[in-house]
């Protein structure tokens, strides 16, 4: 298979809520990614199958106000025409998505998902390390993030990226009271730091050559 990256546009929000609600059932209050890309301090992108295309339901244009000249007045009413059902927009089949809140020098990692049906084909990997980019082309000077103290398989791949464990916040997700563990890097545009991430850079493409960034 083969796989592109690229910066997330509105037309994507659909196909990311929906991975971000099967990723996180139990996340409340739910990711708005609308509000998300008005905010100057978020940046996100989305990695896609480069073999697999949807159709998805065209904006709906917005609903015409109601006049209530036309109650006054309903000799002066317009009889609005029907309108022809808009088809169906062909848009790339996006599998995964994350993102960052710059704030300062600090890039803090809000979420990594990608599609159930994609899971372990390294794709987790892959949008970390074009996270790690994205971090560096805001001039980041390092990355923070929060993961549940129970998913230990993200704090794994955390840990191969030079994400450290820093402290606690109790009770952090309000779903289930659960603790998230902080995490950390060094400095991320760092001599060890960008060694390390180009090891497993160059050791991923030869699992996943077919990996292109827009």
């Amino acid at each position: 298979m083969a796989y592109s990256i690229r910066r997330m546009e509105k037309e994507d929000i659909g196909q990311v809520t929906e991975i971000d609600r099967e990723a996180f059932p139990s996340q409340w209050p739910p990711a708005n990614y609308k509000h998300e890309l008005q905010n100057k301090t978020a940046h996100y992108i989305v990695l896609y199958d480069d073999t697999r295309t949807i159709d998805v339901p065209p904006e709906q244009p917005p609903k015409k106000r109601f006049n209530i000249l036309s109650l006054l007045m309903p000799w002066a009413r317009q009889k609005t025409p029907e309108r022809a059902p808009l088809p169906h927009v062909t848009r790339q089949y996006i599998v995964g998505f994350s993102g960052i809140w710059m704030i300062a020098d600090e890039a803090h990692l809000t979420n990594i998902a990608v599609r159930e049906q994609y899971r372990g084909k390294g794709l987790g990997e892959l949008l970390v390390i074009a996270t790690i980019d994205l971090a560096l082309k805001f001039e980041a000077s390092f990355m923070t993030l929060e993961v549940r103290a129970s998913n230990l398989a993200a704090q794994s791949l955390y840990q191969k990226y030079g994400f450290t464990q820093m402290g606690v916040r109790r009770g952090y997700y309000l779903d289930n009271r659960e603790d998230a563990i902080i995490m950390s890097t060094e400095s991320i545009g760092g001599e060890p730091f960008q060694r390390q991430v180009s090891e497993l850079r160059e050791a991923l493409k030869k699992k996943m050559p077919d990996v292109k960034s827009t």
